[in-house]
């Protein structure tokens, strides 16, 4: 027989995620919802009696990790968690709250849904508390849920998806629709295993599935990247070298190499700390782009690169990996967080699935989100850059290449198919094409280069270090300049393009 997992209380929760004695109540007395002595008055009375709590929301503030967070729990125990007025209302006071005083917010709702016994004023909450967390993160606050057993309807539906990291317990339910609902409504269970944390996850919904025993660690490291002091000083420069100038092709083939270190091992060895997230959080995924919050030394940022290993053992990059990169930009764009984006990959995918998912659309949409993202931005060339999906993720103020990276409107063997009917005139066609580093440098479309000895294969750790070294200080560069000029400069650095001599800015380290 099996034994059911203990699903903690709200006091448990606050207890086991907090800093030892650091929690403070925030609850007034609930705003009155039912006429003394009437049915439902008494359920409210028992349902307290039961909890322990005085609604199905409990809300203060405590520490996790040092850090001061305004917090938000449900209590399943008071009515299965259901949000009635009186709980909407404790919700939205929190979120005013923790925007009024600039603090984190943590939730950790546990709820049934909507209150059925309050029936539609109880339902239309959803709107307010929807309005309260939009106001609230316009501050750019952070925001971290925790979707416990169970979390279903409204709630779900709200405040319960709208964390900028989600994180489910193991095992809980998580759904829109109540299951009970849907076999009173058609007559049939509702299929088994899809409203669970892990199949969530499975579809790029969480960013995690963790036990509560675990969770303080991930909140503090999430608190620990966004709100650590930013560092704008300006990084020791990666030290000027001299560039051996070799022929396109031999790039090309360099860059080719599975033992050339991807975005995984520059975040290994070059970042201080990494916290990868997962999916769209609209049902997809995709292993081919790696979206992390990540720091350099002193420089926090989100980072969203190709991952050559996703590539290789998963699939091309699909429209979906580019809508993980969209998420990605939000992510910065709430948080106030600069975006460095990565750009390693053999093309994006040429199939019927990548068509009908919207391909093109989704490399227009990152062009030209990109190309205004308020945030300070940095683009890395790291290996490959071939066709769209490649130049999908270029748009930044600072575009930084590996020695023998490239960008190219398709690899050259198909160039040289589309001119010469043949790829065996590639070498030939890469030359021309001028997709190498030297090249992109002088044209004006990369801004320095980051030397190999002689290829980042040979020596990932060191030259992971150094492009890690020349973020850093694009970085430090970018944050200090005031935001108006900073786009316009962005905004000059690609209409300039193609125009010839005005468009270079040589420079290579």
């Amino acid at each position: 027989m099996s034994v059911k997992p203990h699903r903690p209380t709200s006091s448990e929760l606050i207890a086991a995620v907090l800093d030892d004695g650091a929690w403070t109540s925030w609850d007034e007395a609930p705003l009155p919802v039912a006429e003394p002595g009437s049915p439902y008055a008494g359920e409210l009375a028992a349902a307290a009696e039961k909890a322990g709590t005085d609604e199905s929301i409990v809300t203060g503030e405590g520490r996790i990790r040092g850090h001061r967070v305004a917090v938000i729990a449900g209590e399943f125990g008071f009515l299965a968690g259901s949000i009635g007025v009186a709980a909407a209302e404790r919700i939205v006071l929190a979120f005013e709250r923790a925007t009024r005083e600039r603090l984190p917010l943590f939730a950790a709702p546990a709820s049934g849904g909507t209150r059925m016994q309050e029936g539609t004023p109880a339902f239309v909450t959803m709107v307010k508390i929807s309005g309260a967390v939009a106001a609230y993160k316009r501050e750019h606050l952070p925001y971290i849920t925790y979707l416990r057993h169970p979390t279903t309807g409204g709630v779900f539906a709200s405040w319960g998806s709208l964390g900028h990291v989600t994180v489910g317990e193991p095992g809980a339910t998580i759904g829109f629709l109540g299951a009970r609902v849907f076999e009173a409504l058609y007559g049939e269970p509702f299929p088994r295993d899809v409203q669970t944390s892990e199949n969530l996850f499975a579809h790029g919904l969480l960013d995690a599935v963790l036990p509560v025993e675990l969770l303080t660690e991930t909140a503090g490291r999430f608190l620990d990247l966004v709100l650590a002091p930013r560092d704008d000083s300006a990084a020791p420069d990666v030290p000027k070298e001299p560039l051996r100038d070799v022929p396109a092709w031999e790039s090309i083939t360099r860059s080719r190499n599975p033992a050339r270190p991807g975005v995984r091992a520059l975040l290994k060895l070059g970042a201080t700390d990494v916290l990868p997230l997962f999916g769209t959080g609209a049902g997809e995924w995709d292993r081919s782009l790696f979206l992390a919050l990540a720091r350099f030394r002193g420089a926090p940022c989100v980072v969203l690169g190709q991952d050559r290993r996703g590539e290789r053992t998963e699939a091309p990059l699909g429209p979906s990996g580019l809508r993980v990169a969209r998420r990605g930009m939000k992510l910065a764009t709430e948080l106030n967080l600069p975006l460095v984006s990565v750009i390693d990959t053999a093309g994006a995918a040429l199939s019927k699935e990548a068509e009908e998912g919207g391909m093109a659309g989704e490399i227009a949409r990152c062009l030209s989100e990109l190309v205004v993202l308020e945030v300070p931005t940095v683009c890395v060339l790291l290996g490959q850059g071939t066709g769209g999906g490649a130049l999908a993720l270029m748009p930044a103020d600072r575009v930084i290449s590996a020695q023998h990276s490239w960008l190219s409107p398709l690899p050259p063997e198909g160039a040289s198919a589309i001119l010469h009917r043949t790829p065996d005139r590639a070498p030939e066609l890469a030359e021309r094409q001028r997709v190498r580093s030297l090249d992109l440098l002088e044209d004006g479309i990369i801004d320095r280069i980051v030397a190999e000895h002689p290829d980042a294969a040979d020596e990932p750790e060191a030259f992971c270090t150094r492009m890690a070294q020349a973020i850093r200080h694009e970085l430090a560069e970018l944050g200090p300049l005031d935001p108006t000029e900073r786009l316009a400069a962005r905004h000059g650095r690609y209409r300039r393009l193609g125009r010839g001599s005005d468009a270079r800015t040589p420079g290579a380290d």
